[in-house]
């Protein structure tokens, strides 16, 4: 089956080899991997600290520039940012006493892959996504 093909029926990722959650389950080890990903995005500090680091102009910023937004002390900001780092998110680079963060696209956009609704599937409105929430709690209670 050539890459075209695969794409056609909603299993090509970024990479092209990880289908979205919507066309095919994933596979064990596809989802460990990806749930250390949400993981790191899990906690509110480490999504801000990843949101800073990819609206910044130039594409870096200082952690002489990120540990002043927050009410936490620079060890606790380091250890986000190393978690992060961890998970493939970002990458840094030291120069000097000061280290400089980015954002790694290749991850974010393999996590907007696997989440990405295949290309002419209808988007459900939100009447319809409540309802089928709705429902699988009703279900899930009467069990």
């Amino acid at each position: 089956m050539s890459k075209q093909e695969r794409a056609v029926h909603g299993q090509d990722g970024v990479d092209g080899c990880c289908p979205t959650l919507l066309t095919a389950p994933l596979g064990e080890n596809q989802a460990a991997d990806l749930a250390k990903v949400f993981k790191a995005l899990g906690d509110p500090v480490r999504l801000r600290l990843l949101s800073m680091i990819a609206s910044r102009a130039g594409g870096e910023v200082c952690v002489c520039d990120l540990t002043p937004a927050f009410e936490l002390s620079q060890p606790t900001i380091s250890h986000h940012l190393k978690l992060l780092r961890e998970a493939g998110l970002i990458d840094s680079e030291r120069r000097g006493t000061w280290v400089y963060y980015r954002l790694l696209p290749q991850m974010t956009d393999r996590l907007a892959a696997v989440l990405a609704r295949p290309a002419g599937a209808p988007v459900p409105d939100a009447a319809e996504t409540a309802e089928t929430a709705d429902a699988a709690e009703t279900a899930g209670a009467a069990q």
